[in-house]
């Protein structure tokens, strides 16, 4: 299945008051995508809960969709803080393009940060892909650059809504690094980390604190990263046709 967007950069030049949906899975996503022009939900990384979300929503409300957030890298080159813009969304069988992509201008200002920017595949999943041997097999099977588990299900929205759709995806945890069992089970049905249930965890089995470690120092690379390309998404503005 396809999904791209007909427009071009005289459509997005035009004034279209309604907003962006910002479609994030952490509460820290969604606090750095708010602002003005923006309607942000969060997953709690849980796909039927986005799902249940959206299925409230009035899509002809909104001008466009954005994917965005941290995401599991998948190309073995990419490190944490790298950014990917989606060219296409894979899930299965199903393949949507992104409509949207950002303009040489955006990458060139954010290469001048020291963050690297590339265009690539994402791979939309429904649940975390933890294991490195698991990223690699994904990576084979779908030649994406990285994995989520919401711009599958964001592309699926926009589709069907018939309105443009992109995805911007830090990554947070590399391909070389598994993610603990106790990072995957710690977040919240708000999105945000339960601290205490990774502070007990680490008390029955001290041996996961250096992963952890790992785990959060990618993770807060990650952050910064997305809050570098919060000026992306402000509006759209930062957002170029990708058949112009």
């Amino acid at each position: 299945m396809d999904n791209s967007s007909d427009l071009n950069s005289g459509d997005l030049n035009q004034i279209d008051p309604r907003p962006v949906l910002i479609v994030t899975g952490l509460v820290q996503e969604a606090r750095i995508a708010a602002g003005p022009g923006m309607i942000v939900i969060c997953s709690s990384s849980d796909p039927q809960q986005l799902r249940a979300l959206l299925a409230t929503l009035d899509s002809s409300t909104f001008r466009g969709v954005i994917s965005f957030g941290v995401a599991g890298g998948l190309d073995p080159s990419l490190k944490s803080g790298d950014v990917v813009v989606a060219t296409e969304v894979l899930a299965g069988d199903t393949r949507f393009l992104a409509g949207l992509a950002l303009n040489e201008e955006v990458i060139a200002s954010a290469a001048l940060r020291r963050r690297r920017v590339i265009r690539g595949g994402l791979a939309g999943v429904e649940q975390v892909i933890a294991a490195t041997a698991c990223k690699a097999a994904l990576h084979s099977e779908t030649g994406a650059a990285a994995v989520d588990m919401e711009s599958h299900i964001a592309a699926a929205y926009a589709a069907k809504a018939g309105i443009p759709f992109a995805a911007l995806r830090v990554i947070s945890d590399p391909a070389s690094r598994s993610l603990p069992a106790l990072a995957k089970s710690a977040i919240k049905p708000n999105g945000d980390i339960d601290l205490r249930k990774v502070l007990r965890g680490v008390a029955r089995n001290p041996r996961t604190l250096r992963a952890l470690v790992s785990t959060g120092i990618d993770f807060n690379r990650a952050l910064r990263s997305l809050r570098g390309c919060r000026g992306f998404i402000s509006g759209g503005e930062g957002l170029a046709a990708a058949n112009a």
